[in-house]
């Protein structure tokens, strides 16, 4: 897999770092890869597409939520969510995942409406700090998204967070998603991921210490806060403005 730049979604990546809702923290990913396997990732993915073929029930064979996994493309398909997780979240090893760990979603649409539900409180922080632009946040996510893997092309899944082995099923999270939206033409996949934190789970994981924090408390003058640093807006730390 290899990581696809795009400056849209590296400053949303950037925004989606540490975003303060006040009840909650927002800490999201947002990153697209190509499905051209190389290195590890290729040497990974003939070991799993053998252990998917060995290890799963006729059913799966038959039916699973990335398709019959008797075929090769739908073997595929697991691999790369799985590959997409391990790069994305290096400190957890996802190997061991399989296809009922997944679900498809219905469509991009029932998806826009989740996601939209889950961050109308940081499309508030977006349109209070400075920099951030004109367009409406939810405008500018989908925009960026649709940009790397045209979304009408795309297939949407999702994984179910199997307890604490993730970082959904860490303690202190209030709410999360997370998306895999699998342009098959275009070979690439986007991850998009938000998790909701309690202030006290932020802290302990270091991100209340982000170098560039965003909150909506945000007010349109520049003024210093308690500990001395600079603060532009709701954008807490250096910035070139």
């Amino acid at each position: 897999m290899r990581f696809l730049e795009y400056p849209s979604l590296a400053r949303l990546s950037t925004f989606l770092d540490h975003v303060d809702c006040g009840e909650y923290v927002v800490q999201g990913d947002i990153e697209a890869y190509s499905c051209k396997l190389a290195g590890l990732d290729k040497k990974l993915s003939k070991s799993l597409d053998q252990d998917v073929q060995l290890g799963s029930s006729p059913l799966e064979l038959s039916k699973s939520p990335v398709g019959p996994l008797a075929e090769s493309s739908s073997r595929k398909t697991l691999i790369y969510l799985i590959l997409t997780l391990n790069h994305c979240y290096p400190d957890y090893d996802f190997s061991l995942l399989r296809a009922h760990h997944f679900r498809k979603e219905p469509g991009v649409a029932a998806v826009e409406e989740a996601v939209d539900s889950h961050l109308l409180e940081v499309s508030k922080v977006w349109e209070n700090t400075p920099g951030c632009g004109d367009a409406p946040f939810l405008d500018t996510i989908w925009t960026a998204i649709d940009e790397a893997v045209t979304l009408q092309d795309c297939e949407v899944y999702s994984y179910k967070s199997d307890g604490e082995a993730d970082p959904f099923g860490e303690v202190g999270n209030v709410w999360s998603f997370n998306f895999f939206f699998y342009n098959r033409k275009q070979k690439r996949i986007l991850y998009f991921a938000c998790r909701g934190k309690t202030h006290a789970a932020a802290s302990s994981s270091g991100e209340e210490s982000s170098e560039c924090a965003y909150n909506s408390d945000a007010e349109a003058d520049l003024y210093p806060t308690e500990n001395g640093s600079t603060q532009y807006g709701g954008i807490i730390g250096t910035m070139d403005l």
